[in-house]
């Protein structure tokens, strides 16, 4: 389905490729149009002056030459055949050149959020109160300003009607807000009557296919834009009765820190 969307919106798939994707599919269609002109000069018999006729490799190399508008002036089109396939490779050259570098920049541009959550979810008790709760860290070092948290439960009903659908719930938050989120957050979600998943045991969330997914927005505080990051619990991800590691620790000169290396363990 991620390759379909190469014909549906090329633009955006470009966009959303990884670094190593991106280089592989401009590496890709740069050997796939020079194979191709290559191949047109080649066809055109001796077209092309100095290349040594019948060797593809020459005619394939005029055109990494042509498309990239290097000009070496060893070889050169030698008749009417040529010089107009000339015009259209350098013409697709030019116009790939200024596409290529206008993606690279919108790339470069886009902000991102570098957020880690917790691998699981947990429920256990906090003041006295049954509570759901997760861990984000901010990876940066830098802080992410006006951070908001949303989190929603998606689950399967039935209908007073007897039909089945996809709800989702909004669950409200201890806090769902930070004016600076810079290292660790752990946010809750007391399950009391109004909570829906309130009495719930384990297996009835996964009988109704329970999925939480998180999603913070903030103003990245260096490149003043916002910025979003998204994380999704599945069933199996929601722990009963555990509690996360404690992370905070203190140095031998009474200051405190923060160590990731527990940031996922749970007890």
């Amino acid at each position: 389905m991620h390759w379909l969307s190469l014909f549906r919106d090329p633009y955006h798939w470009l966009l959303t490729l990884s670094w190593r994707d991106f280089f592989l599919a401009i590496s890709l269609a740069y050997m796939g149009l020079n194979l191709l002109f290559g191949l047109a000069y080649y066809l055109g018999g001796d077209c092309i002056a100095n290349a040594k006729p019948g060797v593809f490799s020459d005619y394939f190399f005029f055109s990494v030459q042509t498309l990239a508008s290097i000009g070496y002036g060893a070889m050169y089109p030698g008749n009417f055949y040529a010089n107009s396939l000339v015009t259209f490779e350098s013409l697709i050259g030019l116009t790939g050149i200024a596409l290529i570098t206008g993606l690279a920049f919108a790339r470069f541009s886009k902000p991102t959020a570098r957020v880690m959550f917790s691998n699981v979810a947990v429920i256990s008790n906090h003041d006295d109160q049954p509570t759901l709760m997760f861990r984000a860290a901010n990876q940066r070092v830098n802080q992410i300003l006006e951070a908001k948290i949303h989190c929603y439960l998606f689950r399967d009903e039935i209908t007073r009607e007897g039909k089945h659908m996809r709800r989702i719930h909004d669950l409200k938050l201890e806090r769902d807000q930070t004016p600076n989120f810079k290292l660790s957050w752990t946010i809750m979600h007391k399950i009391d009557e109004r909570s829906p998943i309130y009495g719930l045991a384990t297996e009835e969330l996964q009988r109704a296919n329970t999925t939480l997914t998180v999603i913070i927005s903030g103003i990245d505080e260096t490149l003043s834009q916002t910025v979003h990051a998204r994380h999704v619990y599945s069933h199996a991800d929601i722990l009963c009765g555990k509690q996360f590691a404690d992370i905070i620790f203190h140095a031998d000169n009474g200051d405190r820190f923060i160590d990731y290396r527990y940031f996922h363990d749970v007890e």
